[in-house]
């Protein structure tokens, strides 16, 4: 029986909600393929603003670093909206990703055939999008120094945030692009804004030369707002997409909406090693439905399949949830979000009893 320790943290809004069907799916999944899971749940973001004052507490963070996996549920809300910058919710996910070495962001956004009809986009641009966004996560603007908000002597004030990258942090992303991209259809497109930003021209050049490395993959550059607008009008054209710390984050949401709902995509937040890694979907906090029982685990659930794939070494146990999902959705359940005529229409819990159902066959 292999055994693996997981620091499970709920967080805020619908957390606690999708979090605890992903965590049935996974003890479910560990059964049937000899592998139990320590599970140690924490507070994190703004409930553990509430219990501790912090959003993140020293404890919280040692049990992370020695777990073998993370799995977060979603953190904020407008309760704590208010509060200054260091102690917002939001900053406990910064220092969990900078704490583990968390550098690379697998944000997968796949269209389901029978789901089709769920984007605001006409069927014919999205049917068979299947793109893997590779986002850095550790630098560019969100971590870059000189930061803040100052005063003045003339009694106005000026924000800064600064996108810095070195050569080894652009490498060693690159190589996830990379290497997802041999798995895949070896085609992989590094997304920049190397015509005005010089940030991003090393990103290009540095890119470029790891791609020396790797004569299988189709490498293509591309503006990022040019990206933006081709991820809406031909979708399928990308296969594996690289690129910085805030473009991804827009883009990976972006293509989250060609799916049809934000709550289908999951994400894996890796290290340099197994041990460092967190799984959460992409989705926020929702706290306008949390508690009401209708938000929608897939992504959640579908985050324990990427944990099972890149933390465990567990590909049959990733499939068979991944397979479980896309039968559910083949036989019409749907959460609120991805409803429409013609389906049946459950909740949190109900879409988690029915993964659950088709896992025990």
């Amino acid at each position: 029986m292999k055994r693996f320790n997981v620091s499970v943290l709920p967080g805020d809004g619908i957390g606690p909600e999708i979090v605890s069907e992903a965590v049935r799916v996974l003890k479910a999944v560990g059964a049937r393929h000899g592998a139990e899971f320590g599970l140690r749940e924490d507070a994190v973001g703004g409930a553990s603003i509430d219990l501790n004052g912090v959003p993140l507490t020293g404890d919280v963070l040692k049990r992370a670093l020695e777990s073998d996996a993370v799995l977060l549920g979603a953190v904020g809300g407008p309760k704590w909206e208010g509060l200054d910058y260091p102690v917002r919710p939001e900053r406990a996910l910064l220092a969990l990703r900078k704490e583990l070495g968390l550098f690379a962001n697998l944000r997968p956004a796949r269209v389901y055939k029978v789901l089709v009809g769920a984007s605001t986009l006409k069927p014919e641009v999205v049917e068979g999008v299947d793109i893997m966004v590779v986002r850095e996560l550790t630098g560019g603007l969100y971590f870059g120094t000189p930061k803040g908000v100052e005063r003045l002597p003339d009694g106005t004030e000026r924000g800064v945030n600064t996108m810095v990258y070195t050569t080894p942090e652009i490498e060693r992303i690159a190589r996830v692009g990379f290497e997802v991209a041999m798995k895949r259809s070896k085609r992989l497109c590094s997304v920049d804004k190397a015509n005005v930003l010089e940030t991003t021209e090393l990103w290009r050049r540095v890119v470029t030369e790891v791609g020396k490395g790797y004569p299988d993959v189709e490498l293509s550059h591309m503006y990022v707002d040019n990206c933006a607008m081709q991820l809406i009008r031909n979708p399928r054209q990308f296969d594996v997409i690289v690129t910085e710390n805030t473009f991804g984050d827009i883009l990976s949401d972006e293509a989250s909406m060609l799916t049809g709902s934000i709550g289908m995509l999951p994400s894996a937040s890796l290290g340099s090693s197994k041990k460092r890694a967190m799984y959460e979907p992409i989705h926020g906090s929702a706290p306008d439905i949390a508690g009401k029982g209708v938000a929608n685990p897939i992504a959640t659930i579908l985050s324990v399949a990427m944990m099972l794939r890149y933390s465990f070494d567990m590909e049959p146990a990733a499939v068979e949830i991944e397979n479980a999902v896309e039968a559910v959705l083949n036989k019409g359940y749907r959460t609120p979000d991805i409803y429409s005529a013609g389906t049946t229409k459950v909740g949190c819990g109900e879409m988690g009893d029915a993964v659950l159902k088709e896992i025990a066959g």
